[in-house]
Formats: C-alpha cells, structure tokens, sequence
C-alpha cells in the first residue's frame, strides 16, 4: 500500500502537469466520488484545484433547469465556485451514452471546443481533475467524425488516475483498462481503489488489490470505503 507517496508524488508533479485525467473501469465504479475528495483534499491543502468534464449525458431536471449531476456534485463537496457551463462542456439529457445522447438531442462533441473550455478552466485554477465519461473505450461522438474518450484524454495531455474497485472481476476490468491506456500512450500514475470493503470479503478484495499492482506495476494510491469523506492519505 503506498498511500504515503502520495504526498511526494504531487509535490513533484505539480511543476510538470497542471492536473489529473480521472477515469474508471467501468460506469459507475464512483469516478465522480473520488474526483470530488480529490478536488476537495487538495483545496484542502492549500492548492487552488479546479473540474473539467467535457460531456455528460443522464442531467437532472430540477425546477425547470438541467443540471449536470456529476459536475453539481463535485462543486459542492469540493466548495467551486464555477458555473456549470465552466465545469461542463455538453450536457445531454438522456442517460445513454454520450455518442447516442448527441445523435438524438443534436450538438456533437467537438474537440476544439473541449480543448477551448479545458484551457479555460487551467486559466482560472492551479490545478484540474478532468473527469472522464464511462469508461476509456466510450464512444463521445459517433457520425461523420468518431471521438473516443481516449481521443479526449490525449488531446487534454492529463496523466490518468485510474479508479476501479476491488470486487470480483475487477483484476480482468483494471488490467485490460490500463493495458489498453498504455497501447494508446498515455501516462498513467497510479490506481485508487473505490468502495473497498463492500463485498464484506477482506481476503478477495486485498488479494485482487496486489493482484491489481502486480501485473499493472502501478501504485494503489488510496482505498476508499463507501462514505468516506477523505482520501485518507496524508495532508501535505
């Protein structure tokens, strides 16, 4: 378990990168979860942490106005002050993937707008969390022109974090995740571990943990038990 490294890891990082790409294995791992602790532990810190989402498809309808769940969520837990269309830069409203949510509600993602947007927010905060859509392989735009989260990712040029959990079938899920990241280049620096402890089988769960870091050779930076209120790692 190396949580402690966390701390050296930013510090080192933090003259190299402006930010995070957050992504998971699957849909609902808890990527929004952790991306909101993370924002909020290094606001916490002293470090002027920002949110970027490129495309969100499941918006909620309240009192007449769509919100973007995800984006909601992490600027309140993490105490942002930025407006939606600063955190998001499509919102559909059907919850399907992004590619279908656009093909029937219109307004295609386009990378140079998401470029535009994310420098928009680098501008305004030291540092950013991008947060992904689905998992890496979710087709973001799907007609004439086809984007893929990872076209996302490389275009925004983030180191990734990769969130997964350690229930059954998350050494398949996390291995193949990280091993399809590498075949596309990207640099990834490390694994958090969500809802660890919900199966009730400590024995599995820690096993498929160092399984995880075993054969990815990558650090598991934290793990985070369903309610947490912190990564749990140490201030710095």
């Amino acid at each position: 378990m190396c949580q402690k490294n966390l701390s050296s890891l930013v510090s080192n990082l933090l003259s190299k990168h402006k930010g995070y790409f957050v992504t998971a294995t699957g849909t609902d791992v808890g990527k929004t979860f952790i991306t909101a602790l993370l924002v909020k532990k290094w606001r916490d810190s002293g470090i002027d942490a920002g949110y970027y989402k490129a495309a969100l498809s499941g918006a909620e309808l309240r009192d007449g106005k769509w919100i973007a769940g995800d984006a909601d969520y992490v600027k309140r837990i993490a105490g942002l002050a930025d407006t939606q269309e600063q955190l998001v830069s499509y919102v559909y409203k059907e919850a399907v993937s992004p590619h279908l949510a656009a093909q029937k509600e219109g307004c295609p993602v386009e990378l140079s707008k998401v470029q535009a947007d994310f420098n928009a927010a680098c501008s305004r905060h030291e540092f950013i969390f991008a947060e992904g859509s689905g998992g890496i392989i979710c087709p973001i735009r799907y007609d004439h022109h086809k984007i893929f989260l990872v076209d996302i990712m490389k275009e925004l040029g983030l180191p990734l974090l990769i969130v997964t959990t350690a229930a059954l079938g998350s050494i398949n899920a996390c291995v193949l995740t990280i091993e399809y990241a590498r075949s596309r280049g990207l640099d990834i620096r490390g694994i958090i571990v969500n809802r660890y402890g919900c199966s009730g089988n400590f024995e599995m769960e820690d096993d498929n943990i160092r399984m995880m870091q075993d054969l990815t050779g990558l650090e598991i930076l934290a793990k985070v038990k369903e309610g947490d209120k912190d990564l749990g790692v140490d201030t710095f």
